[in-house]
């Protein structure tokens, strides 16, 4: 039974193909800047209902 991998260590070619294959690029992290206007409007609505409340 023969096999069909190829070991890239074992073949220089097929090593520096694997060694230089091109890294994934890195990708951004997404802005927070939403996730604080957000948590920002909540607050103030919260603010706002509270002081509605006591008065």
């Amino acid at each position: 039974m023969s096999e069909n991998y190829t070991d890239p260590s074992g073949n220089t070619e097929a090593f520096r193909a694997f060694n230089h294959a091109p890294e994934a690029a890195p990708t951004e992290a997404p802005s927070r800047t939403p996730l604080i206007i957000g948590a920002a409007v909540v607050v103030v609505l919260l603010v706002a209902i509270v002081a509605w409340l006591a008065s």
